[in-house]
Parts: C-alpha cells; structure tokens; sequence
C-alpha cells in the first residue's frame, strides 16, 4: 500500500509538471486529430500525441471514475510521460531545430506558425508553445464568410474551401467547384429534359422549377386529392376530369352537345344538326354553327320533282329524334321506298330526271357525311336493303389504308385523303351503292375523253360520235370527312360486280357523274379501267364522286350506209313524187284507188323527205323539242302509210267480195280514215307518255316502257287485217274464175289489183319489219337491208303503179307527143317566119 502511494505521488508530480501549460478543452468540441505536448523546461516541442493517449490525463481528477479506474489511467498517464521524456531527449541531442504541430511551418528554426487555412487556438500567428494547435479554419461561417453568390453553397475543406452549385443547378461546363462569386456561373438543371429520364407516369408531365421539379397532371386530368403536383410517378394519380358535368358542365351553345373524352371534350351537334364546314367536332360554344341536316336548297323542274323534293326534306326531318346510327338506317329505307314509289319519275323529261338524279346523288352524299361524323369510331355495315348497301369507316388520327364496301362494289384508299392534320380529329370514310338510281339514269348522256374518243376512231376507221351508256353496276357514291376531293393526291381504287361481260375495250368503261349546272351526265376523265374479269371491274380514280360501270354502245358513222341512204332516198322521192304527179293528172286512171295511192305517195314522200332530212339526234343524248317532233312526225307518216294500205285492201274487198255491188268509200271517208286514224293514235300515245318521242341516240320512239307498240301494234293489226283480205280476195277470185260463164276481162283486172296490192304490202310491211330493229343495238346487216328496201319503195310503187299500167304508159306517151309536137312546132313557125323576111331582099337583088 505504501509502494502504490508513493508511486501515485510520483506519478502526480510528474503530471503536474508534464501538463502545467496544457489548456484542456471540451472533448470533441476540436477536429485536431493529434495533441503536441512540450517539454518540461521550455525545450523542444515534442512529437504531438495521439488524443487516445493524452485522454488518460483528463482523468486524474479524484471523484471523477473509481478508485480502480482511476489507478489504472493514472498509471497509464505516468508511462506516457516518461515516453514523451524520453523521445524529446533524444530529438534534443539531434540538433537544436524547431519542431512544429501538424499543419504548422518552422520559421528560421526559433517559431512556428500556421498553414494557410489553418489557425492557432489562441489567435497567435507565430508561436513555439508546444502545446499549440493549428486547427482548421471554416471559410464558410463568421467571421469569414465566404459569400459564392447566387444559388451556389460554400463548402469548407481541410485548410481550404470551394464553391458549388446548389442541388438542382449546375454550370454549363459540367464543372463541378469554383472560387468565388465572381465566377458563378450556375444555372438551373432542367430535370424534364429527355436526357435526364425523368417519368412522372401516365397523364401526367415533368414540370421543372427554379432548382427542381415536380409532377403535374396533364390538361383533362386531375388527382382526385385536389393538389396540383406530385413529387414522382410513384404518386401520380392522374384521373379524367369530365368537363361535361357538373361542376365545370361545358356549355357548347344551342342544339349542340358536350361529349366527355379521355383528357378531354369536345362539342358535337345534336342529333339531326351538322356544321357546315362536315367537320364532326368543334371546341367552344363560339364555334357552335350547327345547322338542320337536309338536303341543299334547289328549284325543281317540274311539280313532279317538287313532290319528290317534298318528300326529301321529310325523310331529313326525322332525325331530329333519333341517333346517328338510326338516322342513317331510317334514311337507306325511306330512300328506297321513295325510289322505287315515284313511278312519276319515269315519265319525266330526260333533262328533269337528269336534274333529280344529280340533286339526290350530291344530296344523299352531303347528308351520309353529316351523319357519318358523329358515329362512334370503327367500321360499320348496315344491313343491305333491296340492293341498297352502306358501309363506313370512322377513325381519329388514322394512317395506313382502309377499305369499305359490300357485295356491289368497294372502295380502298389512303386515309391521308380523308384525314389532314390541323382539321377534325375524325376521319369518315363512307360507300353508298344503289341499284335503284337506273330508272333516272337511263338515257343519260356519256361524253367521253379526247384521247378515248380518238381510239375508237383508230379502232373503228371511222367517226365516232357519243355513246349511250347502260348501267352495269350499282351507282356508288363515295364520300369522305374531307370535302375538297376533286384533285387527290393518290388514286382511289374501286372493284364493282356486274353481270358476266364481255371485258374487251371500248364497250365496258369506269365512269363518274359529272356535275353540270344542276345536271349531269356520265363522264371518264380521270378514271381508267385498270382490270376486268368478266363479274367485276377495278377502276383507278384521282376524284371521288359518283361512279359506275356503264356498257356503252358507240355510234360509229358508217361512210358507205351513209352514202347508200342519201342517194337511195334521193331517188326514191323523185320516183313518189312522179306518182304523185301522175295520180294528179293521169286522167283515165282516175277512181278511189286512183286517190288511196295518191295519198300513200304523199305519206311516204314526206316521211322520207324527213328520214332524209336527219333522225339522228345530235344534243348530246339529250332529246329535244326538234328530236321530238321528228320523232312525232315520222310515227303519223308511216302509220297513215299504213292506214292508206289498210284502206286499199278494204277497197279491193268491196270490189271483189261485197254482196251488193255499188261505188266504194267516198274520197271523204276515205281521207277520215287515211289520215284521222294515224293522228288520233298519235295524239293518244303523245297524250300517255310525250316523252316516249325521242331517243338519245336517234329521233324515234323510245323503247322503254313498250312505247314502241304505238306504232309496231297498229302497223302489226294492219298488216294481218290485209293478209286475211288477200286471203279471202283471192279465194273469191278462184271461185269465179271457176263459173260456168266468168266475166274474164273483170276477173283479169281484178287479179292484177290483188297482185299490185299483195306485192305494195310485201315491200312496205318487210321493209318496216327490218326498220323496227333497226334503232335497237347495232346491226349492220339489218341497217343495209332496211336501208335498200326504203330506198326501193318510192321506185317499186312507181314501176308498179305507173310504169306496168298500160294507160298510164299511153298517157306518158300521148304527154311526149304533146311536148315533142309543142317544140316542133315552135321551129316550124320560127322557120317560116326566116324565109318570108328573106324573100324581099333577093327580090331586091340583095
């Protein structure tokens, strides 16, 4: 006991000694890693220890740890110092140099002081205190200070500082550190940039700030929280807001509606309303334009066409009350209700029909792309009604291609020809097929191409003159959101079915409804036939409107026909109106024959006299007013012709088997009959059907609707009714050739009436036999048969009612005799009356 306390007391005194300069601090309130201790005696300043060790000193104070611990450090303290002793005595035997803390620099051998960055603790700059500390100093607090400018931190180092932006900014340069505010340069980091990968989640968008970001939920969308940003995609909660009801209810203006989209809204016209523009949408109630649906504004022609017109703007009326899709359906059935109800439309003139054709084509397309725009989105087909189809196709922002249609035909195109951006975000793209426009598009006119028109001349050698088209196909309409479709910048491609056809050139031809002054006609520039396999037909369009496939017959001038015609004819009227002349003035024939064949002359003098003239209609296939009355004039001719024919056997009938013998039918009754009968026929056939006079083609009588039997019934009548009085006239002749006594010279005459009569009805009943083919499809056979036997008529009754006459020759005769002895003597008396001037003068001498 006694050795360990004098051990302490040594131990003490040594530490009172080592330790008697030491300013003791706090722990941890220094960064100073090592503690340089002094010798005693002022000598050398010794190697700086490490804290650890020098820690055993501060725990000498009694009362402080235990009596056993505080041995323990106390011993511990003793063996330091005496180590500290030790090792600053054998630096002081190397040499008498300075020896400085960490940090620190000897100056000339006898002070020390402080780094750059580093202070004393004391605050004085030179020293040789053993104990003293060069200890950081912090740039970056006061009293220092250092000032790096704006959005910029001082950062302290070990015996330094710098400068650097503060999160969220950054230099230009990508350095990181600089000096002083001077050379601030931070700006701020657009953390939404694409190279920075910032993702804030669906419906939502990276919106940077000044030193940062944050999340914000795109337009239409909001956090059903109510706050307006989130830190990251993790929190996005991003929901449709739905403009269109309450609280915010979107008001688009009268008959319009608010439609809620996903971020979104739009307006939309009511049901039965439309925009003019045929865009589907528009934004505000300021762009509200929303008109009825109808079909446009027109004059009709005619109080037929204005119950038709009637009836059009009733149908659009309904679609008020109903939706899109059943607007649509109601529509396809009440037009072909209408088409196939409107019997009245037949018998319009063909300019009137063409007019009505041209308004319900342009008509229904205006309303179907009405109604189209506000159909949901995809392809629709409604159901095919009485060969009537619509199928459709509505898309937002479309690319690619699409094809729409059914059985009848089908459409393929770009969508970029339905959809440009900067317009409604939605795309229509619609084809309407109908059978039932045939009846207004009969007769309707085809102008064809310079360049078609001049391969058919090639192909034929001859000229070739506008054809008239048949419909093959359903006309189809096609109609697109985009309305300006008249120069497309691809083609548009249509496949139709037909009937099985043949496909060789010119006959099957692609063509469009050509708009024109609120009519129309068929047209094919701008459309090629690119393929044909019999069925079916592929065209290539560079405009959208109304198409078909028409099989077209083309009249091509037949030069040699032509020639035969005008000279045939020529002749055939110098030989009728001989006989007209010679039943006027041949005296001995004359009699009731005499007039019936006059008068046939005179019929069939005028009709060719007008056949010749021209039957060939030259408006267009348009049949005027002067086609019309040809067309009329020719049916009462050739039908008096006939009648004149009729009352010519009926006269033989009197004269060979009558009961009771007596004149004939006086010349009044006769002319009643020759020449009333044709006009009432006619009258009765103008007053049905007066657009049956005409044809596109030629001035005859129509063939449609079985107009042709105004004249083939009566003519067919005429003709068996003189077959059956031949028949019996010459039954009757060969009885009373049979009697005991016959009257021979009687008999004779009255056979060779039978026989000129019998052979009159041959040559005019064939000659109108083959005629009556002649205006349907062309035959070029059957158009020089009739054209030879027309032509032989005027001739034929002249030899037959004239020339094989014996008294009509002798009274030729006895007329030559009268001009030849007219002229004779003419130069007779011119003769003598010379010679009595002469006689004076050689009595003279002269």
């Amino acid at each position: 006991m006694r050795k360990y306390q004098q051990t302490h007391k040594v131990a003490a005194a040594a530490a009172a000694a080592a330790t008697e300069n030491i300013q003791v601090q706090p722990l941890g309130a220094s960064k100073r890693p090592l503690l340089p201790l002094p010798l005693p005696g002022g000598g050398p300043v010794m190697p700086a220890l490490p804290r650890g060790l020098f820690l055993g000193l501060l725990v000498t104070r009694p009362g402080i740890f235990p009596m056993e611990f505080g041995c323990c450090f106390f011993a511990l303290n003793c063996l330091c110092v005496l180590v500290l002793l030790e090792t600053a005595a054998a630096q002081s035997s190397k040499g008498s140099q300075c020896r400085c803390p960490q940090h620190a620099t000897c100056i000339n051998g006898t002070h020390c002081t402080c780094n750059d960055g580093f202070a004393t603790w004391s605050g004085q700059k030179y020293f040789n205190d053993p104990l003293e500390i060069c200890d950081d100093v912090n740039e970056c607090v006061s009293p220092v200070s250092i000032f790096c400018g704006k959005d910029a931190d001082c950062v302290n180092t070990d015996g330094s500082y710098h400068c650097t932006c503060v999160p969220g900014y950054a230099f230009p340069s990508g350095e990181e550190t600089f000096r002083n505010a001077t050379m601030n340069n931070c700006q701020d980091v657009n953390e939404c940039a694409p190279s920075m990968n910032i993702s804030c989640g669906q419906n939502a968008d990276c919106v940077n700030t000044n030193g940062g970001y944050h999340c914000a939920c795109n337009p239409g969308y909001a956090l059903p929280s109510g706050k307006e940003t989130f830190p990251n995609a993790t929190m996005n909660n991003c929901q449709d807001v739905n403009e269109c009801a309450p609280p915010i209810r979107i008001s688009c203006g009268q008959n319009a509606d608010c439609v809620n989209t996903e971020g979104s809204y739009h307006c939309t016209c009511s049901p039965g309303y439309a925009l003019p523009s045929g865009e589907g949408t528009f934004p505000n109630a300021t762009m509200n334009n929303c008109q009825e649906i109808s079909f446009p504004s027109w004059t009709p022609p005619s109080e037929v066409s204005q119950g038709f017109l009637n009836q059009l703007r009733f149908i659009t009326s309904k679609f008020k009350n109903a939706s899109a899709q059943e607007s649509i359906t109601e529509f396809l059935n009440d037009i072909v209700e209408l088409l196939e109800s409107s019997r009245d439309l037949e018998h319009l003139p063909l300019e009137a029909r063409l007019q009505v054709a041209t308004y319900l084509l342009s008509g229904s397309e205006q309303v179907l792309r009405a109604l189209a725009q506000t159909m949901p989105n995809g392809p629709m087909v409604f159901p095919a009604l009485r060969g009537t189809e619509l199928s459709m196709n509505v898309m937002e922002k479309p690319t690619g291609s699409v094809e729409v249609g059914r059985s009848h035909s089908k459409m393929r195109l770009n969508w970029n020809l339905a959809w440009k951006p900067g317009g409604s975000e939605k795309a229509v793209v619609g084809l309407f097929s109908t059978h039932k426009m045939k009846k207004l598009l009969t007769n309707a006119p085809l102008v064809l191409e310079p360049e078609t028109k001049a391969a058919l001349q090639q192909m034929n050698e001859a000229r070739v003159e506008g054809g008239i088209p048949v419909l093959l196909s359903a006309v189809s309409t096609a109609f697109l959101s985009n309305k300006d479709t008249g120069n497309l910048s691809s083609p548009v491609t249509f496949t139709f079915s037909h009937p099985n056809v043949s496909c060789e050139p010119p006959e099957v031809i692609c063509a469009f409804w050509q708009c024109n002054n609120g009519s129309g006609h068929w047209a094919t520039t701008g459309c090629k036939k690119v393929g044909c396999k019999g069925s079916s037909t592929t065209c290539n369009c560079t405009h959208l409107s109304s198409f078909a496939i028409l099989m077209a017959q083309y009249d091509v001038e037949d030069w040699t026909l032509s020639v035969i015609t005008q000279v045939g004819l020529g002749v055939s009227l110098v030989c009728l109106l001989l006989c007209i002349l010679t039943f006027l003035l041949c005296r001995p024939i004359q009699g009731s024959r005499t007039t019936i064949h006059l008068h046939l002359c005179l019929c069939l003098f005028v009709g060719s006299a007008v056949f010749l003239a021209g039957t060939a209609n030259s408006s267009q296939g348009q049949v005027g007013l002067r086609c019309r009355l040809v067309a009329g004039l020719l049916h009462y001719c050739f039908l008096a012709a006939f009648c004149w024919m009729c009352l010519e056997g009926l006269e033989l009938y009197f004269l060979v088997v009558r009961v009771f013998p007596g004149p004939g039918l006086r010349t009044r009754w006769l002319c009643l009959l020759g020449y009333g009968t044709p006009a009432l026929i006619v009258a009765i056939s103008a007053a049905v059907n007066s657009q049956g006079y005409g044809r596109p083609r030629y001035c005859w009588l129509s063939l449609e609707n079985g107009f042709i039997w105004s004249f083939l019934g009566p003519v067919t009548l005429i003709i068996a009714f003189n077959a059956f009085i031949f028949v019996i006239t010459v039954w009757k002749l060969t009885q009373k050739f049979s009697e005991i006594n016959p009257d021979m010279k009687k008999l004779k005459k009255t056979r060779m009436l039978t026989f000129t009569a019998i052979a009159q009805l041959c040559v005019l009943g064939c000659t109108w036999i083959f005629g009556l083919f002649l205006f349907g499809p062309e035959n070029h056979v059957l158009a020089y048969i009739f054209t030879i036997l027309n032509c032989v008529q005027g001739c034929f009754l002249f030899l037959l009612h004239c020339l094989l006459n014996k008294k009509v020759r002798e009274e030729y005769r006895r007329w030559a005799c009268i001009v030849t002895k007219s002229k004779y003597n003419e130069f007779s008396t011119s003769t003598t009356s010379q010679s009595r001037a002469l006689r004076p003068s050689l009595e003279s001498g002269m």
